[in-house]
């Protein structure tokens, strides 16, 4: 891994820069090989986390889940925590981004031919950093964001262990179809009980008589739907982590939803119909709470831009 004298220059690929076999690239030379298991058989896993006015926002977290999630799937990238940090950094630094989405992949990698057996397999790892990327443009949530509730049914925990961050998306992406052949803007998904479970990149919560409520099962963990519990925490918002049936969801005061592309988005529609609190005081608390820690130390890892 390049040392403190070796990192990459900042704006070396300005706009956006790949960390692929071993080396920083522009983004259009990242490749991944048709034969990689990552692509073939989705056998991968990854992590997202964020750059926000030039810090990342919880790295550890989002590192901590890496590669608790490659020890689940058994992979292993050649690099240490805190060369995996380095990586990440350049990766920003050399497309000189101040607001960023930067991803760390691990996937399954290419067996020798006619080969099986994962366990042949050499494990493959890619980073890259690219503009910030927003599930809904701010225009979409000044205007209010339509969500669909989709009966399709997300893929039980019992076969793919969704804390594990993967590329198992079809449930997902099909739903979004449907959404758009709606006129709807976003979807999200139920589990095999009939209860919401969560959306395309994206954790789903509503707000009754003061309580917030998000589903406890079927769900990736994520780290802004972690911020969001924390930070009702603070607040003193009572939060409730069980099953949100669909029926009970409907009648929600505010729905709001959590991701790192956007961090906190409330809903101003359920399939069309006006959620009655949108955005909500409660959601709004919340809403500008996530955004003020950005700026609290404990929370931010400042890129070196060499100013």
């Amino acid at each position: 891994m390049p040392d403190q004298d070796t990192r990459p220059p900042v704006g070396q690929f300005e706009g956006g820069c790949a960390f692929a076999d071993g080396a920083f690239v522009p983004l259009s030379e990242a490749k991944i090989s048709l034969f990689d298991w990552g692509f073939t058989r989705s056998d991968a896993t990854y992590d997202v986390a964020t750059t926000w006015k030039g810090a990342f926002f919880r790295l550890d977290v989002h590192m901590d889940r890496f590669f608790a999630s490659m020890e689940k799937l058994r992979l292993a990238i050649p690099y240490s925590r805190s060369e995996l940090r380095d990586i990440l950094h350049g990766c920003v630094r050399a497309g000189d981004l101040q607001d960023a989405y930067v991803a760390m992949v691990c996937t399954r990698g290419v067996p020798p031919r006619g080969a099986r057996d994962p366990r042949m397999a050499q494990n493959r790892f890619y980073a890259y950093a690219l503009p910030y990327v927003w599930i809904a443009s701010r225009e979409k949530q000044r205007e209010g964001i339509d969500l669909h509730i989709s009966d399709r049914v997300r893929i039980a925990p019992e076969s793919v262990d969704p804390t594990v961050k993967n590329y198992h998306w079809m449930d997902l992406v099909q739903s979004m179809f449907e959404a758009y052949d709606l006129g709807r803007d976003t979807s999200c998904v139920v589990d095999g009980q009939g209860n919401v479970a969560e959306g395309p990149g994206f954790n789903v919560f509503m707000v009754k008589d003061g309580v917030v409520h998000t589903t406890d099962r079927g769900v990736l963990e994520g780290v802004s739907r972690r911020t969001a519990i924390e930070l009702c925490g603070r607040l003193d918002i009572p939060v409730s982590v069980a099953p949100l049936p669909v029926e009970r969801f409907r009648r929600a005061d505010e729905v709001f939803l959590s991701s790192s592309g956007g961090g906190i988005l409330p809903i101003a529609k359920l399939d069309g119909v006006p959620v009655p609190g949108f955005p909500g005081p409660v959601t709004t608390r919340i809403h500008d709470a996530y955004w003020a820690i950005h700026d609290e130390a404990a929370y931010r890892d400042p890129v070196d831009y060499g100013v």
